[in-house]
């Protein structure tokens, strides 16, 4: 079989898991409409994948370093494909939500193991080109997904929007079965799982993420939000107590010593503003010049092109190169970018954002293979699960708590969608600036191992 095959497996499983978490945006008002929903239930069927995908990365990190990232990889493609198809047949909206977040389940098994099977399948250069097809395919696919949501809900209906998983992940299945090697990374079978830490940061996430969702709906001084508020600075003081009490942590809180550990974790969750500020590009899009669906997700393809472009081309030449440069000029384009597309007027029309757009996806074409890199040659080879769940899930809570934040700002004092929009930009701009000095300052000129090799490692025997 053909040496690329395996990333070919993988890359599909990221897009789908990916595509799901923007393809909604633009289907909700038939959603609602369709199962004669309220208005205020209607973001929880986006929120709630977004949300139990940030907050299941960690465990899913340590369960496949026991069980191996193939089988957690394939066991995701499944979990993903029955919920999509409920999601499809769902007579309510309680059913839907439900369905949703057990998808969300099956995208953070698939998220998490994706670097991993990279990391174990790939090596010296071969990596670095897998690393930049499979950057590729990220930017690809969250900018694609209210374009592809448009056309179906349009065109067919909103329940198009998740059969349209279902053959896709029976040719991803079969293909991840006869190609993805076995086994992949090193099993740790005689380790548990932290089930006490993974409890205490999941309700730490969900109520953080929940209070930012409240805030932007304008309840500031809300109980509802004080409450959230407080269960989540609880859950995050146990958290940590039982991490650095636990034998087997499931995050382990010293690595954070670890100056290029926290540095890169740092520039992960900075490179985050420039998807979490498109969802309101794509709002403004249709309240502002008044583009339909379709036509709004094509606004944002300069940003998906110049990401996919950048990313093959910078993954071919990655091996070896600083992890300071790569990551500090990816930043900084993304935040130059966000800056040229903000201060536009009420009158400006989808035009004006092209050269911003751009400028920022050369940015994330940069920024992602670089990352993903950056954070395995922090970890040592044999804690491959945990790294890509570490980055996983901080990339994924970034976007997730970003959106959330700056749905406060676009909302702030009730103006005009292009007023709102400027606010969320300046920010994101701000994020990526930031993100940019951090990485020219803290993050080191080269890492132990820029481009670190995962040998697979046989399963022990135990003696009977």
């Amino acid at each position: 079989m053909h040496k690329w095959w395996p990333l070919v497996a993988v890359c599909l499983g990221t897009f789908l898991f990916l595509l799901d978490t923007t393809v909604l945006s633009v289907a909700l008002p038939d959603i609602g409409s369709g199962l004669n929903a309220p208005v205020s239930v209607m973001p929880w069927v986006v929120d709630v994948y977004t949300l139990v995908l940030a907050v299941l990365m960690l465990t899913v990190g340590a369960v496949a370093d026991r069980y191996g990232a193939r089988t957690v990889y394939l066991f995701g493609l499944a979990v993903f494909g029955a919920a999509s198809l409920a999601c499809g047949l769902a007579p309510n909206t309680g059913i839907l939500i439900a369905a949703r977040g057990v998808q969300g389940v099956g995208g953070a098994a698939m998220a998490v193991t994706a670097l991993a099977l990279l990391g174990s399948g790939y090596r010296g250069p071969d990596l670095g080109r897998a690393m930049g097809a499979f950057g590729a395919v990220t930017g690809l696919a969250a900018a694609v997904g209210p374009v592809l949501g448009g056309v179906l809900t349009q065109y067919a209906s909103w329940r198009a929007v998740f059969f349209l998983n279902l053959p896709l992940v029976a040719v991803t299945a079969v293909l991840s079965r006869r190609v993805l090697p076995v086994p992949v990374g090193r099993r740790t079978t005689g380790a548990r799982v932290d089930l006490p830490g993974a409890l205490a940061f999941a309700l730490c996430a969900g109520s953080l993420t929940s209070a930012l969702s409240l805030l932007g709906e304008g309840r500031r001084t809300s109980a509802g939000v004080l409450g959230l508020l407080a269960v989540a600075g609880i859950a995050l003081a146990v958290f940590v107590r039982v991490e650095l009490r636990s034998p087997a942590p499931l995050l382990e809180l010293r690595l954070f010593t670890r100056a290029s550990f926290s540095a890169v974790l740092t520039c992960v969750v900075a490179a985050t503003a420039a998807f979490a500020a498109l969802v309101y590009t794509s709002i403004w899009l249709q309240s502002g010049p008044g583009l339909g669906p379709v036509r709004a997700g094509l606004a944002l393809m300069p940003l998906a092109l110049a990401s996919f472009v950048t990313s093959l081309v910078s993954g071919r030449r990655l091996h070896g190169r600083s992890p300071r440069a790569v990551l500090g000029t990816g930043l900084l384009l993304s935040g130059i970018g966000c800056a040229l597309q903000a201060g536009f007027g009420a009158g400006s029309s989808a035009a004006s954002l092209v050269a911003g757009l751009a400028l920022t996806g050369v940015g994330v074409g940069l920024t992602g293979p670089a990352m993903g890199a950056a954070v395995f040659a922090a970890l040592p080879p044999e804690r491959a699960g945990a790294a890509a769940g570490v980055m996983a899930t901080f990339r994924q809570l970034g976007q997730t708590l970003g959106v959330a934040a700056f749905g406060v700002l676009f909302r702030q004092g009730g103006g005009e969608p292009s007023e709102g929009l400027t606010r969320v930009l300046v920010a994101a701009a701000a994020a990526g600036l930031i993100g940019a000095v951090f990485a020219y300052v803290f993050v080191p000129r080269a890492l132990p191992a820029p481009l670190p090799t995962v040998e697979p490692a046989p399963t022990p025997v135990r003696p009977r």
